[in-house]
């Protein structure tokens, strides 16, 4: 062949398909950046989804609720064993209350706005209503010195303070955004009135059973929903120095209360083994090591270790799975606290921001409480770990308020508008056949209408 008959290359053409739209901020990497660099980005890109926060409650509560399951069939077995009951007793009723409490979370992550808000009355007058029927002679029952359950017969026994915190939660959440709607919130009367005032009621009826966990716990969701709505700092503190003095006085007056204060990293049962419970909590967590003796394995549950299956689970926890297993239990509270956060600080809607600031007060304080107690940091409170201890009292309304974050997360407008494509197989049949849409449906994009609400951050388009 001569040059002359060579022909000339032809010339690529160009891609005329335009790349991708980036989302502003977004971060990229560049030719120049390392692997860890570039796991960081990704990892980052990943953790800045708009579905994060919803694949963060739903995943971390059902691990939690899972694995809570796990532990109490392996911590009760003991204790129901000594009771004389099956040893699978203690199991089956959680079993029984987790799948209600399923029911429950399934029914408020569905429900809409209008229909949670109206709750709110009827759950605080309810809740009300039966921790005054705990006063009652006869149908009140008292369990380890606290006088703050009902009977219903049979083994079912029923703790109404627990349901006081949902109740305040979404009582509180609406109070705050309907005074907020009218710029109201402004003044410190009715920033403070009736909030503070039906605050003091429930913590009121919650320490005459002397149940004095469950009222911090009721305290720390009060002072977070001031701290959500934007209390003034002197008005914040005021009340919050009022509280602790209120506080100290009714740990003083009790020689029970001040015994448990004293048990704050205490090595040695003392005197009269008032710090039993605390010292034998500390056991178990340090014979458990870097992987624990095995599920079931545990020697304090065999009548060492009070409450192993309720207050004290997260020892048993650490004793038969180790080090890893409540480090594991720490990343999921971790990840369900910090979803719940970013939930209300991402949200538009007053009464979402609030209820949401106020269900993971509830939540973190709770574990916070009861973590800090095994570990000896913190006196013996008695309240359970949130979705891991036994007891359906507790797990119900907690479940319930796990729903509500759920319900929250989807209501973000970059969240539905991911959630809308990805349509999930049933929908896609409704056209007859898999995959095959129906003429004129437009599955997979929203309407004009329903996208006229446009979020203040756009969404990013991750799915």
């Amino acid at each position: 062949m001569t040059a002359r008959s060579a022909k000339p290359p032809t010339p690529r053409r160009a891609s005329t398909r335009p790349a991708p739209p980036r989302e502003p901020g977004r971060p990229r990497a560049t030719p120049g950046t390392t692997a860890p660099q570039r796991l960081f980005l990704r990892a980052k890109r990943a953790w800045d989804r708009p579905l994060t926060a919803y694949y963060l409650i739903l995943g971390g509560s059902l691990l939690l609720t899972v694995l809570g399951l796990v532990m109490v069939f392996s911590a009760s077995q003991i204790q129901a064993l000594q009771s004389g009951l099956a040893s699978t007793h203690y199991f089956r009723k959680q079993l029984v209350a987790a799948a209600l409490g399923a029911v429950l979370l399934l029914a408020a992550a569905r429900m809409p706005l209008r229909l949670h808000r109206a709750l709110a009355y009827p759950l605080l007058a309810g809740s009300v209503f039966l921790m005054c029927l705990v006063q009652v002679p006869g149908i009140g029952q008292t369990v380890n010195g606290n006088r703050n359950w009902i009977y219903l017969g049979g083994p079912f026994q029923l703790q109404p303070s627990e349901f006081a915190k949902l109740a305040l939660v979404l009582w509180g959440a609406d109070l705050l955004a309907r005074k907020g709607e009218k710029k109201m919130l402004a003044q410190w009367k009715h920033l403070l009135v009736p909030l503070v005032p039906v605050g003091l009621l429930l913590l009121a009826l919650i320490m005459l059973g002397g149940d004095m966990g469950t009222a911090i716990i009721l305290a720390a969701v009060l002072f977070g929903l001031l701290w959500l709505a934007g209390a003034p700092t002197r008005l914040f503190t005021g009340v919050l120095a009022a509280a602790v003095t209120a506080g100290a006085v009714l740990i003083v007056s009790s020689p029970n209360r001040m015994s448990r204060l004293g048990c704050i990293a205490a090595t040695e049962p003392g005197r009269d083994d008032q710090c039993w419970q605390a010292v034998h909590g500390i056991y178990a967590l340090a014979s458990g090591g870097w992987f624990g003796s095995g599920l079931g394995a545990s020697m304090e549950k065999w009548g060492q270790l009070p409450e192993p299956h309720t207050d004290f689970i997260f020892a048993v926890t650490g004793e038969e799975l180790g080090l890893a297993g409540t480090l594991s239990v720490l990343a999921l509270f971790a990840a369900l606290g910090y979803a719940g956060i970013r939930v209300a600080g991402r949200s538009e809607e007053p009464f979402v921001r609030y209820a949401a600031g106020g269900v993971t007060t509830w939540i973190t304080a709770q574990a916070v409480i009861n973590i800090g107690a095994v570990l000896g940091l913190l006196p013996i409170a008695g309240v359970p770990l949130p979705l891991f201890s036994y007891g359906g009292s507790a797990l119900l309304p907690t479940m319930f308020a796990v729903g509500l974050l759920i319900a929250f997360a989807r209501s973000d407008p970059a969240a539905r508008a991911a959630l809308a494509v990805r349509q999930p197989a049933l929908r896609q049949r409704a056209g007859g056949l898999p995959g095959v849409l129906r003429p004129g449906t437009t599955y997979g994009r929203r309407s004009q209408k329903t996208m006229r609400r446009r979020a203040t951050r756009p969404p990013s388009g991750e799915r």
